[in-house]
């Protein structure tokens, strides 16, 4: 409980005295964009590993060589855990956004630095909408950002995380529009960080594995048509490839 309490402390105590920092950050964006983008990136991401830390995780990271570090890609990961974002984003080489749910955009300060970081709310009972947001994505890939999106839809809850829900497969009209490389995340018992012992916070083992960049046009035509099974696929691999690594 002492490590939730902390958290907690953590996540609200940076988003109430970073308020004049976002201010900075703002008066940064209208003279050099790429150094606004850049430094909050970075501020964000040291508190990401700073929170990390206090849960006492013990990360073990594979595959991190088949990220590109010059090229915008498409990061598509299996989702179990909030933690998830913290785990992920905390380990971005260039500035990226995630496509995170429309509720997330009510919240004060956290939507701020989201939309700093170039994330994307998708409202997914609008079929309109989220088409509009799946747009904005290509563009931003496009002009140099990456994307990440767990295309489950929301977070798995299923008892076994080798049981996946399905990938739902417009994500991936990411990639295919901006011609962009996929990446394959699989990220290994986060919910064993909180959710598996809410509402205390546990110091789980969690792996997270990259796999080899997928470059939709260079798939069969089979597999490019179902570019989401294919992936899910490759992920659940990986998994079953990293269980015994989490075990105690």
């Amino acid at each position: 409980m002492i490590r939730f309490i902390l958290v907690c402390i953590v996540v609200i105590g940076f988003l109430i005295l970073s308020i004049p920092i976002l201010l900075v950050e703002w008066i940064i964006g209208k003279f050099a964009p790429m150094a606004k983008d850049i430094s909050s990136l970075r501020i964000v991401q040291f508190m990401f590993r700073f929170i990390l830390w206090i849960t006492g995780a013990k990360v073990t990271v594979i595959g991190e060589e088949n990220v590109p570090k010059d090229t915008p890609v498409l990061y598509i990961g299996n989702h179990r855990s909030y933690f998830d974002i913290l785990l992920t984003y905390s380990r971005c080489p260039i500035r990226t956004g995630y496509i995170a749910k429309k509720e997330m955009e009510k919240i004060p300060l956290l939507s701020n630095w989201m939309r700093y970081l170039h994330c994307l709310f998708l409202d997914r009972k609008d079929i309109k909408q989220g088409l509009k947001t799946i747009l904005a994505a290509v563009d931003k890939v496009k002009s140099g950002i990456s994307i990440c999106i767990f295309p489950e839809g929301t977070r798995n809850k299923n008892e076994d995380e080798l049981d996946m829900l399905s990938f739902h497969e417009g994500s991936f009209k990411i990639a295919a529009k901006a011609k962009c490389p996929i990446i394959p995340m699989a990220i290994s018992n986060s919910a064993d960080i909180f959710e598996a012992h809410f509402p205390t916070i546990h110091p789980a083992k969690v792996v997270v594995e990259y796999g080899k960049p997928i470059y939709p046009d260079e798939l069969s035509k089979e597999d490019k048509k179902h570019i989401g099974e294919y992936t899910r696929n490759i992920i659940h691999d990986m998994l079953v490839k990293n269980k015994p690594l989490t075990e105690k």
